[in-house]
């Protein structure tokens, strides 16, 4: 549910194609075993998605959560960058049965001068919404998505390159697209450094300097991710001052744009000139505005990204 404080536009919406994603039982009433027969999700191992349940046991969230505080353990892994650097990689899978064709998995995209670890733990009173950042990485995991969390270059002390010149200009070979490059290979192997992620169901969302990442998945990897959630960003190469290029990759995937109004840093307008542009060519978008919120993660993510990613 949407708080009252947001306001949402949807625009050219994509016809959803909700998908099975949880692990523990894809069933609308057809649990096998020992669960319920009737109810979504519910049957042996009670699942959230749709289709027939086969897991073993109620979902378990892998995160804890009190009133005050997120924390989602994660593994970290690494992948080398060419030029004698090497990124973390954090990385979180959901609890429950690994779906046969693997986890659904979230990349996120960190802000600037901010480690990705801390996307999974939050305190209330944490600075930019870090806390309802986390607990969106929770709503994603308990969901049954696996959530992929790359580091900038320097470990949160840089931005990503997407928008910063030459890079911006000249992506590919760059320390961003080679990072890139490494985790889709990863997601391709079964047996790679995340598991086994079904890379058919790849999705992107990120932060100011993230939001921007995260266009540039479409941008430089097409067809490779099935939805986007820009969280107050705009297009790949653009920043305070943006020129939008004459056309748009004709396989954008379905994007959801989520922007606080009083944003200063980059502000809402960026946003529109992305979004009225996907508009025109026909690409499902929803907008997510908070009225009151500056830069920082919304409250209404934490429902919000899920669902969309849900519903692609």
């Amino acid at each position: 549910m949407l708080s009252a404080s947001v306001v949402v536009f949807a625009a050219a919406s994509c016809t959803p194609a909700p998908l099975p994603i949880s692990g523990e039982g894809e069933g609308e009433g057809e649990g096998e075993g020992e669960g319920e027969g009737e109810g979504e999700g519910e049957g042996e191992g009670e699942g959230e998605g749709e289709g027939e349940g086969e897991g073993e046991g109620p979902v378990v969230s892998r995160c804890t959560e009190t009133v005050d505080t997120v924390d989602c353990p994660y593994e970290t892994t690494t992948i080398d960058t060419g030029f004698g650097t090497v990124r973390d990689v954090h990385f979180a899978v959901p609890t429950g049965t690994e779906p046969p064709t693997g986890w659904p998995t979230v990349v996120f995209f960190q802000g600037s001068l901010v480690s990705a670890e801390f996307s999974f733990h939050g305190e209330a009173g944490d600075a930019s919404g870090q806390f309802q950042l986390a607990r969106t990485v929770k709503g994603l995991l308990d969901a049954g998505f696996a959530v992929v969390a790359p580091e900038v270059l320097g470990e949160g002390t840089t931005a990503w390159q997407t928008n910063v010149a030459p890079t911006a200009f000249f992506w590919e070979g760059s320390s961003d697209d080679t990072l890139m490059v490494g985790m889709l290979d990863a997601f391709d192997d079964v047996d790679g450094a995340f598991g086994h992620v079904d890379s058919d169901r790849l999705y992107a969302t990120g932060i100011s300097s993230g939001g921007f990442m995260t266009s540039r998945m479409a941008v430089s990897y097409p067809g490779r991710f099935r939805a986007l959630a820009i969280h107050s960003g705009g297009y790949a190469t653009c920043s305070a001052v943006c020129l939008m290029p004459s056309s748009l990759p004709t396989d954008h995937p379905p994007t959801m744009f989520l922007h606080g109004s009083l944003d200063l840093i980059v502000t809402p307008a960026i946003m529109t000139l992305y979004r009225d542009a996907l508009v025109d060519d026909g690409v499902g978008v929803e907008t997510v505005l908070g009225p009151d919120g500056a830069h920082e993660w919304l409250d209404a993510a934490v429902d919000d990204v899920p669902a969309w990613f849900l519903a692609h």
